[in-house]
Protein backbone atom coordinates (compact mmCIF):
# COMPACT_ATOMS: atom_id res chain seq x y z
CA UNK A 1 0.00 0.00 0.00
CA UNK A 2 1.53 3.29 -1.25
CA UNK A 3 2.27 6.03 1.89
CA UNK A 4 2.71 8.47 -0.93
CA UNK A 5 0.67 12.19 0.07
CA UNK A 6 0.84 14.85 -2.47
CA UNK A 7 1.68 18.01 -0.86
CA UNK A 8 1.37 21.04 -2.80
CA UNK A 9 3.62 24.25 -1.99
CA UNK A 10 1.29 26.47 -0.02
CA UNK A 11 2.09 30.11 -0.50
CA UNK A 12 1.03 30.75 2.91
CA UNK A 13 3.87 28.38 4.11
CA UNK A 14 6.54 29.25 1.80
CA UNK A 15 10.10 30.71 2.21
CA UNK A 16 12.60 31.17 -0.93
CA UNK A 17 16.02 30.82 0.16
CA UNK A 18 19.08 31.84 -2.38
CA UNK A 19 22.06 30.62 -2.00
CA UNK A 20 25.39 31.71 -3.13
CA UNK A 21 24.60 32.77 -6.57
CA UNK A 22 27.67 34.67 -6.66
CA UNK A 23 29.30 36.39 -9.60
CA UNK A 24 32.77 33.42 -8.78
CA UNK A 25 30.81 30.87 -8.98
CA UNK A 26 28.24 31.76 -11.84
CA UNK A 27 31.45 30.73 -14.05
CA UNK A 28 31.32 26.92 -12.63
CA UNK A 29 27.91 26.67 -13.73
CA UNK A 30 28.10 23.90 -16.62
CA UNK A 31 25.07 21.99 -16.70
CA UNK A 32 23.15 25.00 -18.56
CA UNK A 33 23.75 27.84 -20.99
CA UNK A 34 24.88 30.88 -19.08
CA UNK A 35 21.88 32.27 -20.83
CA UNK A 36 19.43 30.16 -19.72
CA UNK A 37 20.97 30.12 -16.21
CA UNK A 38 20.44 33.24 -15.76
CA UNK A 39 16.86 33.56 -16.77
CA UNK A 40 16.22 30.84 -14.60
CA UNK A 41 17.29 32.08 -11.67
CA UNK A 42 15.56 35.76 -12.38
CA UNK A 43 12.17 33.99 -12.87
CA UNK A 44 12.03 32.11 -9.53
CA UNK A 45 13.14 35.71 -7.73
CA UNK A 46 10.25 36.93 -9.89
CA UNK A 47 8.20 34.22 -8.88
CA UNK A 48 9.09 35.09 -5.26
CA UNK A 49 8.31 38.64 -5.82
CA UNK A 50 5.20 37.92 -7.57
CA UNK A 51 3.38 36.02 -5.00
CA UNK A 52 5.22 37.77 -2.15
CA UNK A 53 7.50 34.98 -0.44
CA UNK A 54 10.14 36.22 2.33
CA UNK A 55 13.17 35.24 0.65
CA UNK A 56 16.17 35.05 1.68
CA UNK A 57 19.88 35.78 0.46
CA UNK A 58 22.86 34.18 1.29
CA UNK A 59 26.52 33.85 0.66
CA UNK A 60 30.36 32.49 1.23
CA UNK A 61 33.04 34.09 1.39
CA UNK A 62 32.41 36.91 -0.63
CA UNK A 63 35.91 38.63 -0.36
CA UNK A 64 37.66 35.20 -2.08
CA UNK A 65 36.86 34.53 -5.33
CA UNK A 66 33.37 33.19 -4.80
CA UNK A 67 32.61 37.18 -5.63
CA UNK A 68 29.66 39.18 -4.50
CA UNK A 69 26.44 38.42 -5.16
CA UNK A 70 24.61 38.92 -8.60
CA UNK A 71 23.92 42.81 -8.91
CA UNK A 72 20.17 41.57 -9.76
CA UNK A 73 19.07 39.68 -6.91
CA UNK A 74 20.27 42.35 -4.31
CA UNK A 75 18.23 45.02 -6.69
CA UNK A 76 15.33 42.36 -6.48
CA UNK A 77 14.61 42.29 -2.32
CA UNK A 78 16.39 45.23 -1.65
CA UNK A 79 14.43 44.48 2.19
CA UNK A 80 15.49 41.23 2.22
CA UNK A 81 17.63 39.38 5.09
CA UNK A 82 21.36 38.79 3.41
CA UNK A 83 23.52 37.11 5.32
CA UNK A 84 27.21 37.37 3.69
CA UNK A 85 28.76 33.99 5.54
CA UNK A 86 32.17 34.42 6.48
CA UNK A 87 33.05 31.20 5.40
CA UNK A 88 30.76 28.34 6.36
CA UNK A 89 30.24 25.71 3.19
CA UNK A 90 26.83 24.71 4.67
CA UNK A 91 24.22 27.78 4.90
CA UNK A 92 22.70 26.01 7.49
CA UNK A 93 25.99 26.12 9.70
CA UNK A 94 25.68 29.51 9.88
CA UNK A 95 23.51 30.83 12.86
CA UNK A 96 22.49 34.07 11.67
CA UNK A 97 21.19 32.04 8.20
CA UNK A 98 19.44 29.95 10.68
CA UNK A 99 17.15 32.45 12.42
CA UNK A 100 16.34 34.14 9.52
CA UNK A 101 15.00 30.92 7.94
CA UNK A 102 12.94 30.22 10.97
CA UNK A 103 12.09 33.90 11.76
CA UNK A 104 9.81 33.57 8.08
CA UNK A 105 7.78 30.96 10.24
CA UNK A 106 6.97 29.06 7.14
CA UNK A 107 8.12 25.00 7.13
CA UNK A 108 8.50 24.83 3.13
CA UNK A 109 11.28 26.16 2.04
CA UNK A 110 12.26 26.18 -1.65
CA UNK A 111 16.12 26.20 -1.96
CA UNK A 112 18.16 27.43 -5.25
CA UNK A 113 21.77 28.30 -5.35
CA UNK A 114 25.36 27.52 -6.57
CA UNK A 115 26.83 24.87 -6.79
CA UNK A 116 24.26 22.12 -6.39
CA UNK A 117 25.91 19.16 -4.77
CA UNK A 118 27.13 21.79 -2.26
CA UNK A 119 25.27 24.64 -1.76
CA UNK A 120 21.76 23.56 -2.65
CA UNK A 121 22.24 20.10 -0.72
CA UNK A 122 24.02 20.85 2.22
CA UNK A 123 21.32 23.48 3.72
CA UNK A 124 18.50 21.16 1.73
CA UNK A 125 19.81 17.59 3.88
CA UNK A 126 20.30 19.95 6.73
CA UNK A 127 16.46 21.27 6.92
CA UNK A 128 15.09 18.34 6.11
CA UNK A 129 16.71 16.79 9.19
CA UNK A 130 14.83 19.44 11.00
CA UNK A 131 11.73 18.87 9.48
CA UNK A 132 11.32 21.32 7.01
CA UNK A 133 9.65 20.35 4.08
CA UNK A 134 12.20 20.98 1.17
CA UNK A 135 11.51 21.84 -2.91
CA UNK A 136 14.85 22.06 -4.71
CA UNK A 137 14.55 24.23 -7.59
CA UNK A 138 16.01 22.27 -10.12
CA UNK A 139 16.48 24.96 -13.05
CA UNK A 140 18.03 27.74 -10.80
CA UNK A 141 20.42 25.96 -9.58
CA UNK A 142 23.56 25.06 -11.46
CA UNK A 143 26.97 23.48 -11.20
CA UNK A 144 30.00 21.65 -13.15
CA UNK A 145 28.36 18.88 -15.42
CA UNK A 146 25.29 16.56 -15.35
CA UNK A 147 27.01 13.95 -13.45
CA UNK A 148 27.56 15.98 -10.18
CA UNK A 149 23.93 16.74 -10.56
CA UNK A 150 22.68 14.18 -11.07
CA UNK A 151 24.13 12.73 -7.89
CA UNK A 152 23.29 15.44 -6.19
CA UNK A 153 19.79 15.49 -7.11
CA UNK A 154 19.64 11.20 -5.77
CA UNK A 155 20.82 12.37 -2.82
CA UNK A 156 18.48 15.12 -1.88
CA UNK A 157 15.53 12.97 -3.03
CA UNK A 158 16.50 10.07 -1.25
CA UNK A 159 16.21 11.97 1.70
CA UNK A 160 13.16 13.38 1.32
CA UNK A 161 13.43 16.72 -0.97
CA UNK A 162 11.23 17.46 -3.84
CA UNK A 163 12.87 18.30 -7.07
CA UNK A 164 11.09 21.40 -9.60
CA UNK A 165 11.54 23.90 -11.96
CA UNK A 166 10.68 27.77 -11.69
CA UNK A 167 7.62 26.95 -14.09
CA UNK A 168 6.02 24.25 -11.80
CA UNK A 169 6.78 25.98 -8.62
CA UNK A 170 4.68 29.11 -10.23
CA UNK A 171 1.88 27.01 -11.30
CA UNK A 172 1.49 24.90 -8.19
CA UNK A 173 1.40 28.22 -6.20
CA UNK A 174 -0.67 30.01 -8.06
CA UNK A 175 -3.52 26.65 -8.17
CA UNK A 176 -6.13 28.52 -10.97
CA UNK A 177 -5.17 31.10 -13.74
CA UNK A 178 -8.87 32.67 -12.69
CA UNK A 179 -6.54 34.31 -9.35
CA UNK A 180 -4.96 35.95 -11.94
CA UNK A 181 -4.55 35.82 -15.75
CA UNK A 182 -2.68 38.70 -16.77
CA UNK A 183 -0.29 38.81 -13.50
CA UNK A 184 1.04 35.02 -14.25
CA UNK A 185 1.02 35.29 -17.73
CA UNK A 186 3.35 38.59 -17.87
CA UNK A 187 5.46 36.63 -15.57
CA UNK A 188 5.40 33.61 -18.11
CA UNK A 189 6.27 36.17 -21.04
CA UNK A 190 9.11 37.78 -19.15
CA UNK A 191 10.70 34.81 -19.28
CA UNK A 192 10.01 32.19 -21.77
CA UNK A 193 9.49 33.66 -25.45
CA UNK A 194 7.14 30.98 -26.70
CA UNK A 195 5.16 31.59 -24.03
CA UNK A 196 4.94 35.28 -25.05
CA UNK A 197 3.89 34.16 -28.37
CA UNK A 198 1.44 32.38 -26.95
CA UNK A 199 0.20 35.02 -24.93
CA UNK A 200 0.19 37.43 -27.75
CA UNK A 201 -1.97 34.89 -29.92
CA UNK A 202 -4.47 34.68 -27.07
CA UNK A 203 -4.81 38.28 -26.68
CA UNK A 204 -5.24 38.41 -30.23
CA UNK A 205 -7.93 36.12 -30.39
CA UNK A 206 -9.72 37.63 -27.57
CA UNK A 207 -9.67 40.90 -28.92
CA UNK A 208 -11.11 40.20 -32.77
CA UNK A 209 -13.67 38.27 -30.56
CA UNK A 210 -15.17 41.32 -29.33
CA UNK A 211 -15.36 43.10 -32.70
Amino acid sequence: MSTFKYRRLDKTNVAVLLVDHQSGLTNLVQDFSPDDFKNNVLALADCAKYFKLPTILTTSFESGPNGPLVPELKAQFPDAPYIARPGNINAWDNEDFVKAVRATGKKQLLIAGIVTEVCVAFPALSALEEGYEVFVVTDASGTFNKTTRDAAWSRMQAAGAQLMTWFGVACELHRDWRNDIDGLAALFSNHLPSYRCLITSYASGAAAAKR
